[in-house]
């Protein structure tokens, strides 16, 4: 079976760690997009810029890994 693209994608696995209570509301909006809605909840997604420079803009709400 032939592998697709999509399959060969790298994936990021990003967990929120600290509350986006009390945070400015850009920050909240990106953990929002960022399919991060509590502490402990972890998402696997896609390694692009957007989402690198999303994972920056919070990177002190959660943990990432590869």
């Amino acid at each position: 079976m032939a592998t697709s693209k999509s399959d060969s994608k790298k994936t990021l696995t990003v967990t929120q760690v600290r509350s986006g209570e009390h945070r400015k509301p850009d920050q909240q909006e990106t953990l929002l997009g960022l399919g991060l809605t509590r502490i402990g909840r972890t998402r696997e997604l896609e390694d692009t810029p957007a989402v690198r420079g999303m994972i920056r803009k919070v990177g002190h709400l959660v943990r990432v890994e590869d």
